[in-house]
């Protein structure tokens, strides 16, 4: 990596965030700690943060309520760690914007490749691309998806996204007016098969629009509800 990554790990543990500090500080990350929510949500809103590791159940704000007022300003990534391995909370996880989910008790190694990937995802808003020599790049009349750089661009403007939400755009950018149900966009964008809840999708498609309906409506109407089934990205060329 060519910048130091600074991440923040929270959780009311003192014994979990000393752990986890030791393991990524070996990586090279710089780690600061927060042992509860509002400390985080203050730091994490002052800070930007290349990942968050965000601990469900603490005391003063729990980390479903972080994560919900953090994405309210921020698009940071965040990794939820929780002791609760019950379907309705990854759901839970997944509709207040996390991008990944670890389960207590967990192995340091398996957090710090679980922070890793996400970076290689994550569209940082510190990296930039300056070289037009980008191989993986799709163009329509009113949105511009640089997968190489991870950055959209909506009228030329930039959208700020989180992992998930460019991961969701892209995928369904990918295969212009081709419907795909809720069931298989979780498979894809989350690897993930959940027998439960599928408003994690309608979630993440309602805050997608919003952010591309900020800057282009042209952009956001791309994104089109099939009644009954899912969604399909419509490209209008007139």
């Amino acid at each position: 990596m060519e910048k130091e990554m600074k991440i923040l790990v929270v959780d009311d543990e003192e014994r979990i965030r000393r752990l986890l500090k030791m393991y990524l500080e070996r990586e090279d990350f710089i780690v600061e700690e927060a042992e509860d929510g509002n400390i985080a949500l203050t730091k994490a809103l002052e800070t930007d943060y290349d990942v968050i590791l965000l601990d469900l159940m603490m005391p003063e704000k729990d980390g479903m309520e972080v994560c919900k007022e953090l994405r309210e300003k921020k698009a940071t990534p965040v990794i939820m760690l929780t002791a609760k391995g019950e379907e309705i909370n990854r759901v839970q996880g997944f509709e207040v914007g996390t991008d990944d989910y670890i389960v207590k008790p967990f192995s340091p190694r398996e957090v710090v490749l679980r922070v890793k990937a996400l970076l290689r995802r994550s569209a940082a808003a510190s990296f930039v691309q300056s070289d037009n020599g980008s191989k993986d790049v799709i163009v329509f009349p009113a949105l511009t998806i640089d997968h190489d750089a991870h950055r959209v661009l909506a009228e030329g403007k930039e959208v700020s996204l989180t992992p998930k939400e460019y991961e969701l755009l892209h995928f369904l950018a990918r295969s212009p007016d081709k419907v795909f149900d809720r069931e298989l966009l979780l498979k894809e964008v989350w690897h993930y098969e959940f027998f439960g809840d599928l408003r994690t999708v309608d979630t993440h498609v309602k805050r997608l629009r919003e952010k591309l309906n900020k800057v282009s409506e042209d952009a956001a109407a791309m994104i089109v509800t099939v009644w009954g089934v899912g969604y399909k990205f419509e490209v209008n060329n007139g």
